[in-house]
């Protein structure tokens, strides 16, 4: 069998590789670098894998891991997913509604209540605002007696209990 010809090279770049080479200056010669022991120093590397990150970081990441390759049930995955802004600030306008009194605000209502009471006045029973609850303890307890209409849980917390 006859050698295979390759094919010439493309007129602009044979002109090219031609001036290339009349265009060395023998004032500047060209020495490549040697990075073997005892020569040049090292180029600077990107050496962020090896960084001892912070804890937090660590754990973040392996959480996510350990997220992408275990199946994770519906009930709990249905919080894995955070509000936008819109929503966000529609809700942080409702919770604001149903905010539970400062103790400024008790102890006015409670002062009150106390005034009408020595004047010889018959207090007034009041039902008992609709307020946020809050704490974990407490939600289960509402959660787990039915008697919890809306559930809102912050995206940090781990593990959803």
């Amino acid at each position: 069998m006859a050698p295979k010809k390759v094919a010439p090279l493309p007129h602009n770049v044979r002109a090219n590789k031609s001036a290339s080479k009349k265009d060395a200056d023998p004032l500047f010669e060209r020495r490549p670098r040697k990075f073997g022991i005892g020569q040049d120093i090292q180029p600077k590397r990107d050496l962020s894998r090896f960084v001892k990150w912070p804890k937090y970081v660590r754990l973040q990441r392996q959480r996510k891991i350990l997220r992408m390759r275990l199946k994770v049930p519906p009930a709990i995955n249905q919080f894995s997913q955070t509000l936008d802004c819109n929503t966000a600030v529609q809700l942080f306008k409702l919770l604001s509604k149903y905010r539970p009194e400062t103790k400024q605000e008790k102890k006015t209502r409670l002062k009150a209540q106390a005034e009408k009471i020595a004047a010889g006045q018959q207090a007034e029973a009041t039902e008992k605002p609709t307020l946020v609850k809050f704490g974990i303890n407490h939600i289960t307890h509402l959660v787990e007696t039915k008697k919890a209409k809306l559930v809102v849980i912050a995206n940090d917390v781990d593990p959803i209990e």
